[in-house]
């Protein structure tokens, strides 16, 4: 139908092509559908793959702070001095990623970490009510759960220093965590060995498994009518004045009314086509998924010593996390996916069970302000770029694709869109 020949154009005149099948390409795809567009949804690789794919599947209202916060470099250069830091920068010849860096150093103050988390916060919680109604109202299995998180700090000084932040998150954005001693901890989850000092408890985070997710998302995009292109790479986009025509790519042309850029880490390879500078750098993150073991965790648990997370599923068992800045680099590293045992092994009474099903990366699209873009291209009116959901990805899809089928479509916005402007970089 695409062949290399054939320039193909919908009949209907919101016909739109959405680049990109991750979780935010695929809910962009589901928003502009159930608004009567006729949709093709295209990518590079396999739908649902790349950092939808192995991510935790964390649903975290809790995490209104961008990952620019006072302290954050002296924490990280300190924290990169250990040999198992969860944290690695590999220096390169690279000017955006000099640049990425400065810019994201010169945030990390106190009122640049609350603007940004204002915009944060109105995405998160946005989301949550929308991926439930979503979950409920279309049947998604994803094996959904409303448990909470647990923030385990091993050491009682860490325990006690987050109280100024728990308190500060509570106070500005209505997000609130119960402090639980070690014996409340261990008695609430006695997966985790006694060893640590105590947790903060954020109940109102949620989680599921991204894959299922994806997988039952896919089947009500297809019966809705979605097109959905696998294994098309995306060249080029022709142009006509200030309006695209069509996207060249690796089946051939396909022509539409709208087109929208959600390729997450891969949307600064589209720079030039779309007229300004994305600012997004691959944070690489890992996780190893196995059959769940027999004294399993009941709520999904993240270590801040370590910042290696653990979640619960029905089917499954997930341990994942760590942040390299390492480029594009494809390459599964062995040593951090053994910082990811050790740390399990450290913290749970059973932290393992073989076999281990899947070894995974995947590249966060990381903001210097953490912040995702959801805007109109500066050089193309009919082109939209919705991508850089850092680590928030599976928590800010559903509210960032309603925002940009409002954007799109010349619709009242639920939410303030300047927070998520590219005209802030």
């Amino acid at each position: 139908m695409y062949g290399n020949s054939n320039l193909m154009k919908s009949e209907s005149k919101n016909s739109v092509v959405v680049v990109g099948g991750g979780v935010v390409g695929a809910m962009s795809a589901w928003e502009l559908m159930q608004s009567g567009c006729k949709v093709t949804l295209v990518d590079q690789a396999k739908f649902g793959a790349a950092c939808s794919h192995g991510n935790c599947g964390y649903i975290s209202p809790s995490h209104v702070l961008p990952l620019a916060q006072p302290g954050t470099i002296s924490k990280t250069l300190k924290s990169m001095l250990q040999p198992n830091s969860p944290f690695a920068v590999k220096p390169r010849l690279s000017l955006n990623a000099l640049r990425w860096f400065w810019r994201f150093a010169m945030r990390c103050n106190q009122k640049d970490m609350l603007s940004a988390a204002e915009g944060i916060h109105s995405l998160l919680q946005s989301s949550k009510t929308l991926i439930q109604q979503l979950i409920s109202e279309q049947k998604i299995e994803c094996e959904w759960k409303e448990v909470g998180n647990l923030f385990v700090y091993e050491h009682q000084k860490d325990l006690d220093a987050f109280a100024k932040t728990e308190k500060m998150i509570r106070e500005g954005f209505g997000v609130g965590a119960d402090r639980l001693s070690r014996e409340e901890l261990v008695k609430l989850e006695p997966a985790i060995k006694p060893i640590v000092a105590g947790a903060w408890y954020y109940r109102g985070d949620c989680h599921l498994r991204p894959d299922k997710f994806m997988n039952s998302l896919r089947s009500k995009l297809e019966a809705g009518g979605v097109q959905i292109l696998e294994n098309t790479l995306v060249k080029s986009i022709s142009r006509e004045n200030s309006s695209a025509t069509c996207i060249k790519t690796s089946r051939g042309e396909i022509a539409a009314d709208q087109f929208v850029v959600a390729t997450g880490a891969w949307a600064p390879f589209l720079n030039k086509e779309l007229g300004c500078r994305i600012p997004i750098e691959p944070g690489k993150g890992y996780s190893l998924t196995m059959p769940t073991p027999k004294q399993m965790p009941q709520i999904p648990i993240i270590f801040e010593d370590t910042h290696v997370a653990i979640t619960p599923m029905e089917t499954k068992y997930r341990i994942g996390s760590t942040m390299e800045f390492v480029g594009y680099d494809t390459s599964i590293h062995q040593k951090r996916l053994n910082l990811l045992r050790a740390s399990a092994e450290k913290y749970l009474v059973d932290p393992f069970c073989e076999p281990v099903e899947e070894e995974w990366f995947g590249w966060r699209p990381m903001t210097w302000d953490s912040k995702p873009i959801i805007d109109r291209s500066p050089a193309l009116k009919n082109v939209w770029i919705n991508a850089g959901h850092s680590m928030l990805g599976i928590s800010t899809a559903t509210g960032s694709a309603r925002l940009l089928k409002e954007l799109l479509l010349d619709q009242k916005p639920h939410l303030d869109p300047k927070h998520y402007s590219i005209s802030r970089f």
